[in-house]
Parts: C-alpha cells; sequence; structure tokens
C-alpha cells in the first residue's frame, strides 16, 4: 500500500463537500439534494464510480464548477467518492439534505479551506483515509476574536 495526498485544487476558494457514496444514482440524487436545498443553486457535482466502467460521472448547473468537479474528481480516483462545488451559496444550506441521501455513507469534509485529502493507493485502486481541512490551529480565541466570530455569524445572516 502507498499513501499519496491529492490536493483539491480550488483556485477561486469556493465551498465544496467531499463525501464517500457507494452507488452509480448517487450523481441524480445528490443533484436533487443540491436543486430542492436552494433554489437557483448553482453547482457542480463528480462521482467516481468504482465498478464497471469506473467512469466519473458527472451533474450540475454551472458548466464552470461541473468541469472543477469533474477534474479534482479525476484526481481523486477514488473509490465511489464524490466532490461537489457550489457558489453564492454554503454547504450548511445543503450538507443535511446530502447527508440524507440513501448512497451517502459519510461526509469528509464541507469547506471553503484549502484540502489535501490523503489516499491509499493498493493494486486494487485507491480510497480516502481523511483529509486535511485548512491549516493548523494558531492559539486559543480571546474575547475580541469571540465577538468578531458572533459579529460575523450575524452579518451573514445565521444568528440574529
Amino acid at each position: 500500500m502507498e499513501l499519496i495526498t491529492v490536493t483539491i485544487d480550488n483556485p477561486d476558494g469556493l465551498n465544496l463537500i467531499l463525501g464517500h457514496s457507494h452507488f452509480i444514482k448517487t450523481v441524480e440524487d445528490v443533484f436533487e439534494a443540491m436543486v430542492n436545498g436552494v433554489a437557483g443553486a448553482k453547482f457542480g457535482i463528480a462521482f467516481c464510480e468504482a465498478s464497471d466502467k469506473c467512469l466519473v460521472r458527472y451533474t450540475g448547473t454551472d458548466p464552470e464548477l461541473i468541469e472543477l468537479a469533474q477534474k479534482n474528481a479525476y484526481a481523486l480516483s477514488a473509490g465511489h467518492s464524490f466532490i461537489v462545488f457550489m457558489k453564492d451559496m454554503f454547504p450548511i444550506n445543503v450538507l443535511n439534505a446530502i447527508k440524507a441521501v440513501p448512497e451517502v455513507c459519510r461526509i469528509f469534509c464541507a469547506t471553503a479551506n484549502p484540502v489535501e485529502v490523503i489516499i491509499a493507493r493498493t493494486e486494487q485502486g485507491r480510497g480516502i483515509l481523511g483529509v486535511i481541512d485548512g491549516f493548523a490551529s494558531r492559539g486559543i480565541e480571546t474575547k475580541e476574536d469571540m465577538e468578531a466570530r458572533k459579529g460575523l455569524l450575524r452579518a451573514i445572516g445565521y444568528k440574529q
């Protein structure tokens, strides 16, 4: 077994969701979760099929995001993983709907941070072991940091 890391290419710092599922129907069902969760959602989904033809399957509503999802899924080439890139929305808007999709086994991350994916590669194929989401902690928040956090949540509409 060989351990490798794949850096997710996300040049615009878009929000993304990286997960693992178990069936080719994932692309259609995650699509439905996205459009039912946010009206006018802009996103691209790509799914690594791990049997039969072993293709990267894809769909979405935005051609650039679809292409970005395809590129990253193919770079991962890890069995039954999927990646969703979204614009003008946050993962919190769709995360529970995606987790409720019957094929979805787990979510590795939902973030706009830089992401490195830790992959095991064997003779059979590749699988995601985990992710590095963002950076290491640099300290403990101060009272000023706490106020700034609370202010941000209110400014973007998640708290009143």
